[in-house]
């Protein structure tokens, strides 16, 4: 029984920092960080737009599929130019390193028009694609993967793209709960940013999609029943990318090669407020990397959650040292 009851912290631990955000953006260089999510706003200036909690959103048509939970306006905005690469850091609440490693990982944007995109009504976009990432080239792990252990996701804006007001929506599809319908966890985290430059390239109408609306709980690749094959071929949900990117956003890129140590948590470059407390939906141990090779024979990779017998063991042991 004490065994379990020492057991007990280690698990409701884990439960705290099993979800994430998008901690910051560095573009040419320059980091920009970004609130912890809190249901309260909070009034530091940041050009990442806050939201209210680290847990996902969960259903396609969610209306928090826009922007994130509850999102807020953010109060200031960033400058970048046409070919510029956008460098975003994934942290759970307490800032460890992001806790899941399978799903895709896609870049929108929407222009802003006359409008600052901090005064900007996010559910009024039209989004184009510019960005995908999904399964490595050996077929195996999730490029998402590389941020369990502090990798950052690079991102290029496209290289012609019109001078304008933009917002950014970059997400994270996390689908180690997708074997059923209503399974896939949502990120979504939006950027405001001010391109310059003399471009003139512009998406075409049909390459254009809201948000809800662009994703529906039975897309393939959102409900994908064989996600821990081997042989997946993961098919992204969503429109292609933009033909105004396609040059700059292949399909199949990797995330950039800047990482932390696994145990280790980022400076911040500005204050951030309180963490709200997360659902216990799903719990990934942050060290996951052995099981492609534990599961090799059989052709499929699985993430590492907590063993339902050790929870089981460990909440006995809690209600018998109640009832003692």
């Amino acid at each position: 029984m004490y065994a379990s009851m020492l057991f007990i912290p280690l698990l409701l631990a884990s439960y705290v920092s099993a979800h994430g955000f998008v901690h910051s953006v560095a573009i040419n260089g320059k980091t920009f960080t970004g609130n912890t999510p809190s249901g309260q706003r909070n009034n530091r200036d940041t050009v990442i737009r806050q939201i209210r909690t680290q847990d996902p959103v969960k259903g396609a048509r969610n209306a928090d599929v826009n922007c994130g939970a509850g999102a807020f306006s953010a109060s200031d905005v960033a400058d970048a130019n046409p070919g510029d690469t956008l460098a975003f850091d994934w942290r759970t609440a307490d800032l460890g390193n992001w806790p899941h490693n399978t799903g895709p990982m896609i870049t929108y944007l929407a222009d802003c028009g006359n409008t600052p995109c901090n005064e900007f009504d996010s559910t009024k976009a039209r989004w184009f694609k510019i960005h995908q990432v999904g399964k490595k080239a050996n077929g195996g792990e999730w490029v998402q993967a590389d941020l369990m252990r502090g990798a950052k996701v690079s991102v290029p804006l496209p290289d012609n793209i019109k001078a304008g007001n933009y917002l950014v929506r970059h997400e994270i599809i996390a689908l180690h709960l997708a074997t059923n319908q209503g399974g896939a966890e949502f990120y979504p985290s939006c950027t405001q940013i001010r391109i310059g430059g003399s471009g003139t390239g512009v998406p075409s109408q049909n390459e254009l999609v809201s948000f809800p609306g662009a994703y529906s709980d039975n897309d393939a690749g959102i409900l994908v029943r064989n996600v821990f094959s081997n042989n997946l071929n993961y098919q992204f949900p969503g429109p292609a990318v933009s033909k105004l990117a396609a040059t700059a956003a292949p399909g199949d890129s990797t995330p950039s090669s800047t990482k932390t140590s696994s145990g280790s948590k980022p400076t911040s470059t500005s204050s951030s407020g309180s963490s709200s407390g997360p659902k216990k939906t799903c719990r990934l141990k942050k060290n996951a990397s052995k099981s492609a090779a534990a599961a090799a024979s059989t052709g499929e990779v699985y993430p590492r959650h907590i063993s339902r017998v050790m929870r089981r063991i460990a909440f006995e042991g809690l209600d018998a040292h109640h009832s003692s």
